[in-house]
């Protein structure tokens, strides 16, 4: 079967290795006579899925010794209230606000937080550009700073974590990188925790990512549900409640499937990155000498994830979504606040499909000329 190529923003595309595997386990687990998703969580068949997965991702990500891997769930949108419920200790909270998501997270801790201070803002430029770090206006003495490190809806992406210790603070990073985690390393030495939601990168929805130093953990406020405490959770090894089993065993296949990845001579992430490197600068290349696309977002911090763009004359972006979704080519259309078109290329998206989409897009700009 030839599938077509899917550029959704999440729920994505899943490497097609892994679709094969899951469907071919999905009635009986390695002789377990059971499918993943009738296993108990506690018993040993799913305990050594979670396991290997949890080992897996931090070979994958080389998460520190220092750091807890949670799995949990509620998606981003959850971690929104949990990280507040969990650091501000009812104190000030600082956010760095660049697109839809932060700004959906910053007003999300303002239920928590005693004082929820914006440090920094992209909005003068309708989140076109990043503010430079040096910048920021960070408080003293603030619980945690919060960043989307990529802004799928908007299109701009922090290619490098800024140094809170270089600008003065003394603060945990918080970052929300639900839409590029595992397309690229993370520097855990400017990390405190990092959260995100699973299904744009590693797997189905459902399941939830969150990576957590150990010595943040203990601090949540006494209104915080016990399911939702980090330190709960990381003592009952993302076990305290029933954890989206289906989603781990997944996200498991995708770590197995990413740690494979071979890029001349690179492998796992470094592999993974390179080739987004490329995938994102065919489309934007191609976009940026055309007279019938644009890209907005001012280059050096544009996504390599998600890439929006409009047709400079906008009456026609109808007919260009019908034309590629006859051709194959799936959930183009942009976000509703931003219109236009978005070409997610998360790492199960191959340079076939980035071609394909460029070849569309040439036939089309020619014939509408």
């Amino acid at each position: 079967m030839n599938r077509p190529y899917n550029f959704s923003a999440g729920p994505a595309a899943i490497p097609e290795e892994v679709l094969r595997q899951a469907a071919a386990e999905m009635l009986d687990w390695h002789g377990s006579g059971m499918g993943v998703m009738e296993m108990s969580h506690r018993g040993k068949e799913f305990i050594a899925i979670y396991e290997q997965a949890e080992s897996d991702l931090r070979e994958l990500l080389a998460v520190p010794p220092q750091f807890r891997i949670l799995f949990m769930q509620g998606g981003g949108l959850a971690e929104n209230a949990i990280v507040p419920l969990n650091l501000s200790r009812a104190a000030t909270v600082d956010f760095v606000v660049t697109g839809a998501w932060s700004a959906k997270s910053r007003k999300e801790a303002l239920k928590y937080a005693a004082e929820v201070h914006t440090a920094a803002s992209g909005e003068d430029s309708g989140f076109t550009t990043l503010p430079d770090p040096d910048s920021w206006r960070l408080s003293r003495g603030a619980s945690y700073v919060h960043l989307c490190s990529n802004e799928t809806i908007h299109g701009v992406e922090f290619h490098e974590l800024p140094d809170l210790r270089a600008l003065g603070s003394d603060a945990p990073l918080v970052i929300d990188f639900s839409s590029h985690v595992a397309s690229r390393p993370v520097d855990w030495s400017r990390v405190g925790l990092a959260f995100g939601g699973a299904q744009k990168n590693l797997g189905p929805a459902g399941l939830t990512l969150v990576v957590v130093r150990e010595d943040l953990l203990g601090h949540a406020l006494p209104i915080c549900p016990s399911a939702f405490d980090y330190a709960v959770v990381a003592e009952n090894r993302s076990m305290f409640n029933t954890p989206p089993t289906w989603g781990i065993y997944i996200a498991g296949l995708t770590f197995q499937w990413l740690l494979r990845q071979r890029e001349g001579d690179t492998t796992g992430i470094a592999a993974i990155e390179r080739r987004n490197v490329a995938k994102a600068g065919r489309l934007y290349d191609y976009i940026d000498q055309s007279q019938f696309y644009v890209n907005k977002v001012a280059p050096n911090c544009r996504s390599r994830m998600n890439i929006p763009f409009q047709l400079r004359d906008e009456s026609r972006s109808d007919a260009f979504l019908v034309g590629a979704k006859e051709r194959g080519l799936l959930q183009l259309k942009g976000h509703k606040s931003v219109g236009g078109m978005r070409a997610s290329l998360y790492n199960a998206m191959p340079m076939e499909g980035v071609e394909a989409l460029l070849a569309y897009m040439q036939e089309f700009e020619r014939h509408q000329a």
